[in-house]
């Protein structure tokens, strides 16, 4: 069960004590609002954790820590460019730059200091959920003791609460000085921290630059910086000034703010962000290209084709944005259109599997099942090489045989599907309704039966058990089965709300049948029967 809720309410460092003692696994993320952290569990201890808007800078702390060369990070950020999605020390490690146990004790150092960091929030919202696991490479991962660094974590919040009375920000600007306030500088023992902070002082550099620039920790930054203050070695300089708003760089970190809510899956936060980005730069063509996906996630077609239309990059006729652009014609009822996007897809890439199977859906949508039965075939012949073909092939592969008259195709489609994805209730309910019309009730109902056991019922499976009920007579099976798809599905049918009015009317209950027979006819206002109903049946305190 995901666990959730407020920072103000439940302090990170109990949660994490929680799921250290509950050995948990998953991920626990984090938000402000104004930046995003990860922290994931193994049976209790931690393996990964990164926060947004402190970077990865591990290419830059092996620099300024002398394991490798600057040539040696240049060509391994070379080679990320050409193999996206690689990670700068796995790269490093296999060009034998160095080794594994240096890689290991670096990328925990930042795992430690992601987490330390996060400690550090007051208020925000934090979610956990279970079995997820990191992106990263196995080689990328630590096993710590999550009861070791909270004990840490406590004691750099303590030192950091006094430290943040000097340095409030990582913003400002310190410059260093030579001649401490009268004292000799000999007098004076400096940290290795101090004595390599010390010349970055120059009156320049933020917090923020010097920390990557020494290639030292924030906390450690920061604390040597506040040691140097208070020996009057160092005062501050400034403040370092923000971007502008429709600057590149609060764009860019905007943009990564606004992509890691939607990775989470937080549309709502992400939408948001991607905003503010189009505020600052209306032709971004990312954020375009994400609002229109989270349109059509949230059923809203018409600015999904908006935002696909604004973009004017060179992705802006990519297959992808094809792809989006007919679904969000056919949400839309123009599947002519969406049909022509999908074919200027199939004309930029003929081997997109995805492209043949939503154009082979369309054609079936639009009742043309002879083409959609060709697209599905070809769909298919594709497939041979992959381990098998989609559950949403089978489900409208079945419905496409049917329609053009092959019904024992269809029944051979259903069951070889099932086979692959005895779960999925679109397959369950596609081959019962081929199955009851070549009527083999039972064994349809059977199917029907298995899709509504499911977490996510299908109301189309329940509308098909009433219909099976009110045919034999079960009114009380078939009211039931029908309340449960409308509650489902609100505008699941008129036919529905028709037998479910007809149902009330048998029982003496004029008025509720009045009013199902009103949704029907809300509906489709063409359906003759309940105008027919409706004028028979008069309403309550008519003469």
């Amino acid at each position: 069960m995901a666990i959730e809720g407020r920072l103000e309410e439940v302090g990170l460092a109990d949660i994490c004590q929680l799921l250290s003692m509950g050995r948990k696994t998953g991920c626990l993320t984090v938000t402000d609002r104004s930046n995003f952290g990860y922290v994931y569990f193994r049976a209790g201890r931690v393996t990964f954790a990164t926060v947004l808007n402190r970077p990865d800078r591990l290419g830059e702390v092996l620099v300024r820590s002398g394991v490798i060369a600057r040539e040696d990070l240049a060509a391994a950020m070379d080679e990320q460019l050409k193999a996206p999605g690689h990670r700068i020390g796995q790269i490093l490690l296999g060009r034998g730059k160095l080794t594994q146990e240096q890689l290991q004790l670096f990328v925990s150092q930042q795992i430690q200091e992601a987490v330390f960091h996060l400690f550090s929030w007051e208020s925000g919202e934090f979610h956990f959920e279970p079995g997820r696991r990191p992106d990263a490479d196995e080689a990328l991962l630590v096993s710590l003791n999550a009861e070791s660094l909270l004990l840490e974590g406590a004691r750099r919040v303590d030192e950091l609460s006094i430290i943040e009375k000097k340095i409030p920000s990582t913003d400002l600007i310190f410059r260093g000085s030579a001649e401490p306030g009268g004292k000799g500088e000999e007098e004076i023992v400096l940290t290795s921290e101090q004595r390599a902070v010390l010349p970055l002082l120059d009156g320049m550099r933020s917090v923020d630059d010097v920390v990557l620039d020494s290639g030292i920790v924030e906390f450690e930054v920061m604390k040597a910086i506040y040691g140097l203050v208070q020996a009057g070695l160092a005062h501050t300089e400034g403040d370092r000034r923000e971007a502008p708003a429709g600057g590149t760089e609060s764009t860019a970190r905007e943009l990564d703010l606004a992509d890691a809510f939607y990775r989470a899956g937080m549309l709502e936060d992400a939408e948001s962000h991607y905003r503010s980005v189009l505020d600052a730069e209306p032709a971004e063509a990312h954020a375009h290209e994400r609002l229109a996906v989270i349109a059509l996630r949230t059923h809203r077609p018409e600015e999904a084709l908006g935002h696909i239309d604004a973009r004017s990059d060179s992705d802006a006729g990519s297959v992808s944005t094809l792809r989006n652009r007919a679904l969000a014609l056919e949400l839309l009822g123009r599947n002519d259109e969406a049909l022509e996007a999908l074919g200027k897809a199939a004309e930029l890439d003929p081997d997109d599997r995805q492209v043949t199977l939503a154009r082979g859906i369309l054609l079936l949508k639009s009742g043309k099942a002879a083409g959609a039965t060709v697209a599905f075939r070809h769909y298919r012949e594709a497939s041979l090489s992959e381990k098998s073909p989609s559950a949403m092939y089978f489900a409208y592969a079945i419905l496409a045989a049917a329609a053009s008259g092959d019904a024992p195709q269809a029944i051979r489609i259903g069951r070889e599907g099932l086979t692959l994805y005895p779960a999925s209730c679109p397959v369950l309910v596609n081959l019962g309704l081929v199955l009851e019309r070549a009527g083999e009730v039972d064994a349809a109902e059977a199917l029907y039966l298995r899709a509504v056991q499911r977490s996510s019922p299908p109301p189309q499976a329940h509308k098909n058990l009433g219909d099976l009920a009110y045919r034999r007579g079960d009114e009380a099976g078939a009211r039931a089965h029908y309340a449960r798809a409308v509650k489902l599905n609100p505008a699941l049918g008129d036919d529905t709300y028709l037998k479910l009015g007809e149902l009330a009317y048998k029982e003496g209950d004029q008025t509720e049948a009045r009013t199902l027979w009103q949704r029907a006819l809300e509906l489709n206002p063409r359906n003759e029967v309940v105008r027919t109903n409706l004028a028979t049946v008069p309403e309550v305190g008519d003469d």
